[in-house]
């Protein structure tokens, strides 16, 4: 589950955004809706312990993250959040099984082959586990990069963008592909997007639409 009151970001040049409040169940579907700038990637930041926020309440998974330190964000964002960035950020220098195992190091857990073998046949990219990822296509990058984020079976999975650049059959692939893993493992699944199709994919999502709220901001795509 999420649930946030009042809260808000502040960037280094003073620059506010600010977010309405949510209450996301666990295993809901919530999509963020808007424009480049208003804040979607923010969201997904702070809901994930990546930032912190300048005011407000935020509980991710059960947990208020104001009460954990530096530290222990880290620690608790490797075992229960699952993101899915939209650059992908596979390891080039590692092998696709070497990139899932670094899930277990960041939560400092020890490495469970056949977890990721099992993760990677569960998205049909069993095949692909000693390949490097200049090896791979777009898709299969996708995959290799969602079983990573659902290795550990996550409460939360975090997309950013995940249908960006996709055509409309790959788009829907993406979307089945996410909306399945959460199902599966009862996480709860935070989709940012600008995308219109994936309206039409999750018609029974929630939504939170940022561009109203931070309309003013939505020039800066830093502010995604």
């Amino acid at each position: 589950m999420i649930s946030t009151r009042g809260l808000r970001y502040r960037y280094p040049d003073g620059a506010v955004l600010a977010f309405p409040d949510v209450e996301v169940p666990q295993g809901g579907v919530l999509l963020l809706r808007g424009r480049s700038g208003v804040g979607k990637s923010t969201w997904l930041a702070l809901a994930a312990g990546l930032r912190a926020p300048s005011a407000g309440e935020l509980v991710v998974a059960g947990q208020t993250l104001a009460a954990l330190t530096a530290v222990q964000r880290d620690a608790w964002r490797a075992r229960h959040i699952g993101f899915l960035p939209q650059q992908l950020h596979l390891s080039e220098a590692l092998t696709v099984a070497g990139n899932l195992g670094l899930a277990y190091f960041a939560a400092g857990l020890p490495e469970d082959r056949e977890a990721i073998q099992a993760a990677l046949a569960a998205l049909g990219v069993a095949e692909l586990a000693g390949r490097k990822p200049a090896q791979l296509s777009g898709g299969q990058a996708q995959r290799v990069a969602l079983a990573r984020a659902v290795l550990l079976k996550p409460k939360v999975i975090l997309a950013d963008e995940p249908t960006a650049s996709l055509d409309d059959e790959a788009a829907q692939d993406a979307l089945a592909l996410l909306q399945a893993t959460a199902q599966q493992t009862g996480a709860t699944l935070v989709i940012a997007t600008h995308d219109a199709r994936v309206r039409q994919a999750l018609p029974a999502a929630a939504v939170l639409d940022l561009d109203a709220q931070n309309e003013a901001l939505a020039l800066s795509d830093k502010r995604q």
